[in-house]
């Protein structure tokens, strides 16, 4: 538990009434985060992240025994990227049989919680990342447990503890979602909106990008590392994120200079004969599948492989499948994001 959030019992120990916490609460000193806990105010706005983390911290000490958070909750506590849906309740694990229950504010669910699955956060007892991981892939569409699984992979989460993990749960719901999900984790995609760009070139059927790939000049010198490479074609994918040109800002740099400065790199990559296709969140966020008038990277590259590869592109335009509409918190999709990764 974090200084941050006091429970009412705590608050009358101290000697405080309902009368007291009441005016403490009008004049903004404490903030009622759920019944029965309350934040000490904080300057500057709550991020999703943020508020969630402090209803989990004041959730965590009312969970009956044996429940642990779990899932989207356990996933903010780790650091992971998470969908709004993913926490519009605190979630917890109850070590039973059944299909869990939902409250007004937490979402327990029914499963087995062998030890070696639990970890402590914050003081918190919560799934440990490999088991976060697995939960959500069993539970989230796929390019929510993507964005969650490439980031943890980031964080030195090994894949092989993730398929030790997944031994334990034959027979589970969702299993087979799960063992799809981490079979195409990749810790290379460096951001949210990497992962998500994935799973929808994924869906829609195009070829399986290179991630992180060095471009070269004329005389072997390295003049770009691109997001994505599709090297026989000679195609270079980059997705802008909303903080992206942010993290490439160097001392006494400002925007302007950055996207000057991938313009002059742009141009580079195109002299070295590779058609370079940019997409952002919006594309994202509304594009569909390749051919059917969306834009995003789907569509973006199959233009240019109807070209060269017809049949490809045309099996690709009849998979007919899209993202879930949900929108993401960290990567800017909704105009929010955690303040860890954000592009």
């Amino acid at each position: 538990m974090t200084d941050d959030i006091v429970l009412t019992q705590t608050l009358r120990t101290r000697g405080l009434n309902t009368d007291d916490i009441a005016r403490l609460t009008r004049i903004g000193e404490l903030a009622r985060v759920r019944r029965g806990a309350y934040a000490y105010a904080q300057d500057g706005e709550q991020t999703p992240e943020m508020h969630h983390r402090r209803l989990v911290l004041a959730t965590a000490p009312q969970l009956l025994d044996g429940s642990v958070v779990s899932h989207g909750s356990a996933a903010v506590l780790h650091g992971l990227p998470v969908w709004r849906t993913a926490i519009e309740k605190v979630h917890a694990t109850c070590s039973r049989s059944g299909h869990g229950k939902r409250r007004s504010v937490v979402h327990v669910h029914g499963a087995p919680l062998p030890a070696s699955d639990l970890t402590v956060v914050d003081g918190i007892v919560v799934t440990a990342l490999a088991r976060t991981v697995l939960d959500l892939g069993r539970t989230r569409p796929m390019e929510q447990a993507v964005a969650a699984g490439d980031a943890a992979l980031r964080l030195g989460l090994s894949p092989a503890a993730l398929h030790l993990g997944l031994l334990g749960m034959e027979r589970w719901p969702g299993v087979r979602a799960a063992r799809r999900t981490i079979d195409f984790l990749d810790g290379a995609s460096e951001s949210v909106g990497e992962s998500v760009s994935r799973v929808r070139m994924h869906l829609d059927g195009l070829p399986t990008p290179e991630l992180q790939q060095e471009i070269l000049g004329p005389e072997g010198q390295v003049i770009a590392r691109v997001d994505f490479l599709w090297r026989k074609q000679r195609v270079v994918g980059e997705f802008d994120g909303k903080m992206k040109y942010g993290r490439l800002l160097r001392p006494g740099q400002t925007v302007s200079d950055v996207v000057f400065d991938e313009k002059v790199r742009e141009d580079r990559i195109r002299d070295e004969d590779h058609r370079v296709v940019r997409w952002i969140w919006p594309d994202l966020r509304h594009g569909g599948c390749c051919g059917t008038g969306s834009s995003g990277p789907s569509t973006a590259v199959a233009d240019w492989l109807r070209g060269t590869y017809p049949d490809l592109a045309a099996a690709a335009n009849g998979r007919g499948v899209g993202l879930a509409a949900a929108e993401c918190v960290w990567g800017g999709l909704g105009g929010d994001h955690l303040p860890l990764e954000g592009a």
